[in-house]
């Protein structure tokens, strides 16, 4: 489907919200996920400029991601008060982690059946993260896997004597450096910092801080497990979360539609494999041999770009690509043929919306 053809279903869900539609999908495409960073405030940015008034009565982001830098969530809604008296989510599949986050900043979130939140709990990644050997790519420490670690220690194992929980610590200090340690404690400060910013925007600390502080609790600790999904009812009952209860079907069906379309340009049900590129590139000359090196020479090589994220409006489509040589370098442990991957381009792109596409009466 096309830009042009994707409006008319954006279009479709701001009449019956009636609102303004600003689309934020990153890819959640398997080997190959995209996240949410800073650099996609500004596109939002260009594109709340396109708006026919400010601020508008409501604008609805319809947003799809697993995640990624927790204080674009914070820099989007701060940015969205300024243009909007109301602000809506819709969510049509995932929403995990720095989603959520910017999820919990709207006055009403509607969740499609089949959409998901989910914990807060940051994944950290900085200098002094442990490498994986197999990979030579550094660790992302999850905040609550070490809090675990340390009640495990104390609570299933038993120990509390102060000197086993030092060496207890010690044996994690040798695993894991010191100082990253350090930085998941200050990650999951900020984590909760901004999430109570967030509600904030739409929340009062004087007559809400226990529903404040039970959401925040519940989201960064009490689901124990980064990946656990939240589903619309147990956002909704359980965690007290603003989710709509009866959500219009024909909402829900332009919601669905919308996002099978996003969904087919990012490729997400297509999982990313380079070495499948190059070897359907050099397929019909290939000769069958005992190992891989001997089929795939070693600089064969394929190229595809990539799309990481959509940021999509009635009046303009914005879209991050990367394009990408690999090529075949040289032989693993096992004989197997290790690639090298060649960034060629990267960045943001624009495309404007036919005129034709326009609702009437708003300005072109």
């Amino acid at each position: 489907m096309s830009f042009a053809d994707r409006l008319k279903i954006i279009q479709e869900i701001e009449e019956i919200r009636q609102s303004k539609v600003i689309c934020y999908l990153t890819s959640v495409r398997p080997n190959v996920g995209a996240q949410m960073s800073q650099d996609a405030v500004r596109v939002f940015f260009e594109h709340l400029l396109l708006l026919p008034q400010r601020p508008v009565k409501k604008i609805d982001i319809f947003l799809c991601s697993n995640g990624g830098d927790s204080v674009v969530p914070w820099r989007l809604i701060s940015l969205l008060r300024e243009y909007a008296d109301q602000i809506g989510m819709l969510l049509p599949y995932r929403a995990y982690s720095a989603a959520t986050m910017l999820a919990l900043g709207a006055d009403e979130i509607v969740m499609h059946p089949f959409a998901e939140m989910g914990p807060i709990d940051p994944t950290v990644s900085n200098d002094f993260n442990p490498i994986d050997p197999s990979t030579q790519q550094k660790i992302g420490i999850s905040v609550e896997d070490v809090k675990a670690y340390i009640s495990f220690v104390k609570e299933s194992v038993g120990i509390r004597h102060e000197d086993e929980l030092v060496k207890a610590l010690e044996i994690l200090a040798q695993k894991v450096h010191p100082l990253a340690l350090g930085n998941v404690e200050r990650f999951v400060a900020q984590s909760r910092m901004i999430t109570r910013k967030i509600l904030l925007t739409h929340m009062s600390e004087e007559t809400s801080k226990h529903e404040i502080d039970e959401t925040i609790e519940t989201l960064a600790s009490k689901l124990y497990f980064h990946g656990h999904p939240i589903n619309r009812r147990e956002a909704r009952v359980e965690l007290g979360l603003k989710v709509l209860e009866n959500v219009p079907p024909n909402l829900e069906t332009a919601m669905w539609k919308l996002y099978r379309d996003f969904d087919v340009e990012l490729r997400n049900q297509d999982a990313f494999d380079p070495m499948s590129l190059i070897y359907n590139q050099f397929a019909t000359i290939l000769v069958p041999a005992p190992n891989m090196l001997a089929i795939v020479p070693l600089g064969a090589n394929a190229t595809e770009t990539t799309r990481l994220a959509i940021i999509e409006s009635e009046r303009q489509t914005s879209f991050y690509d990367i394009r990408r040589r690999f090529v075949v370098a040289n032989a693993g442990v096992q004989g197997e043929p290790l690639v090298r991957t060649e960034t060629l381009a990267q960045g943001w792109a624009h495309q404007s919306a036919p005129t034709s596409t326009a609702q009437p009466g708003a300005p072109a």
